[in-house]
């Protein structure tokens, strides 16, 4: 068996070259015009470049063709997704800085949209705590369904919208999470609440004797020596422990702003 090689699909490198390439633009131009931005500017790129880099390193390394032979590998391809790259995304506010790369027709155009009432309105409703955490719950539970994991793997436009769910479900989610309007206590409530369904699929993976896609099912042995049952229970555990570690590990830092001590 030939080892995995790297993803090199039009469709997934286009529009990650396409989002590196606004950033940098914008980025410059917001540089030159003002310079007492330079150290918030240069945290929000460093964030950037670390989210694109891991999704980078999801969708088109060598990890993304090794998780069509290993249900394990595909996992820590979204959780690389979902957990990682995701929040560092978020983190750096880009849409408004790719704006900025955009010629100033288009920029005003994009501007214009994004101002309208039925836009506002409804990325309101998308990044409110519950319904974003409610959206992230149903796309995780509703994909790892076995008709449907088996479909994705079964063909690749299936497979890129999984994949595109996963991500805008989860940037919907950390948004939401690290927003300023929202509360704190709710939004470590949601973190919570996140660590424990997401763990709740995971065990019943991890505790499963029998694998449950047959896609994995047919190829035999995964790749580093597990049977199909063995490599969803490592799958499994991806999502359970890590998964777990990270909501309540993001909880407990919201958490410090509501029981940190005023100053007086």
């Amino acid at each position: 068996m030939e080892p995995p090689g790297w993803t090199l699909d039009p469709w997934i490198t286009i529009p990650l070259l396409l989002t590196l390439v606004l950033f940098v633009i914008g980025t410059r131009r917001l540089l030159r015009r003002s310079g007492r931005g330079a150290a918030a500017l240069g945290r929000r790129a460093r964030l950037f470049a670390g989210g694109w880099l891991l999704l980078t390193a999801a969708l088109v390394s060598p990890l993304h063709q090794a998780g069509e032979r290993s249900f394990a590998a595909h996992m820590f391809e979204h959780e690389l997704i979902m957990l990682a790259a995701a929040p560092l995304l978020v983190l750096s506010e880009p849409l408004a800085i790719m704006l900025w790369g955009l010629p100033v027709r288009y920029r005003q155009a994009f501007g214009a949209w994004s101002r309208a009432a039925p836009i506002r309105h409804s990325w309101r409703f998308l990044v409110q705590p519950v319904t974003a955490t409610l959206l992230q719950a149903a796309v995780l539970w509703i994909w790892h369904a076995p008709a449907l994991f088996d479909l994705a793997l079964a063909q690749e436009g299936w497979h890129a919208a999984q994949h595109l769910s996963f991500l805008v479900s989860a940037l919907l989610f950390w948004t939401a999470m690290l927003g300023r309007r929202t509360s704190p206590a709710v939004a470590a409530l949601c973190l919570v609440a996140t660590s424990i369904v997401s763990g709740a699929l995971g065990a019943l993976m991890a505790f499963a004797t029998s694998p449950w896609y047959e896609g994995y099912a047919r190829l035999g042995l995964a790749p580093f020596g597990l049977t199909p049952a063995e490599d969803q229970q490592l799958a499994g555990l991806l999502m359970w422990v890590p998964g777990g570690l990270v909501h309540a590990g993001a909880a407990l830092l919201i958490m410090r702003k509501v029981l940190r001590p005023a100053r007086v």
